[in-house]
């Protein structure tokens, strides 16, 4: 029985991966544990001092409002600079989707393999994060292991729409401004280390029409029982809707580009 198309593309990505496994799963589990301990401990201890703080995150410790969070910023921030350089080099440098699809693999299959990939990239990065989380008694719980696929999802919620708009791109020039003024400030105002209804009022429904932003909320309500989730239905909805649109997005740009 042969190889179904999609895995065929995965398991390219895959063994380019075996190579910086190590580097990679390090600094999945070091970087959140670092923010665990400076942020969550450190600052932590000093805002839950304050009577007022502690009832404006819905009277948890710091700690326990920004661990869980941690899970979907890392997934957005892995699998969204995952989608720029590395899949522009698949187009322009190493041409290894032109190579692809001169064999009788279609652009939307590798377009779908790639998002596998970038679904079991970004599982591999999360996970190491949970593992930071078990250790702490706080945030050893079993919605830990539920709010994973959480973070998978919106991981790929940035990463389908980045790698549309990277199979459009013939450099990589356009790529530092989507971090810096895209990932970053969806990272710092997306609700992981304050509510955002600190936030301006004009400001505060952008960081809602985010999927960083339904993504940190639910898995603080499945990590922390005593946090509600909100809408769970909503919440899932807005993010399975980021992640078609960047599959149909992927489809066609994948298409003209590899289509002669």
């Amino acid at each position: 029985m042969s190889t179904p198309t999609t895995l065929r593309v995965w398991e390219s990505q895959a063994m380019v991966y075996r190579k910086i496994w190590r580097s990679h799963l390090l600094l999945a589990f070091g970087q959140p544990l670092l923010y665990l301990l400076a942020m969550g401990l450190g600052v932590g201890a000093l805002i839950d001092d304050n009577t007022a703080s502690v009832e404006s995150l819905g009277g948890i410790s710091y700690f326990e409002f920004l661990a869980p969070a941690l899970l979907a910023t890392t997934a957005m921030i892995s699998a969204g600079q995952a989608s720029l350089w590395e899949v522009l080099d698949g187009f322009l440098w190493s041409n290894r989707y032109r190579a692809m699809a001169a064999t009788p693999l279609s652009p939307t299959q590798i377009a779908t393999g790639l998002g596998l990939w970038h679904a079991t990239r970004t599982a591999i990065g999360v996970t190491g994060v949970a593992v930071a989380l078990a250790l702490f008694a706080d945030t050893r719980t079993w919605g830990v292991v539920a709010a994973v696929p959480v973070a998978v999802l919106c991981g790929l919620a940035f990463a389908l729409p980045l790698s549309a708009w990277s199979a459009t791109r013939y450099g990589g020039t356009s790529f530092p401004a989507i971090i810096r003024f895209g990932l970053l400030p969806m990272f710092l105002l997306g609700g992981a280390f304050f509510p955002i209804d600190q936030l301006p009022d004009w400001l505060e429904p952008v960081a809602q029409v985010t999927p960083l932003w339904h993504a940190i909320e639910l898995c603080r309500g499945l990590v922390i029982e005593s946090v509600d989730p909100g809408n769970v239905g909503v919440h899932l909805g807005v993010i399975a809707a980021y992640v078609l649109a960047g599959w149909l997005a992927c489809r066609v740009t994948f298409t003209r580009r590899l289509m002669p």
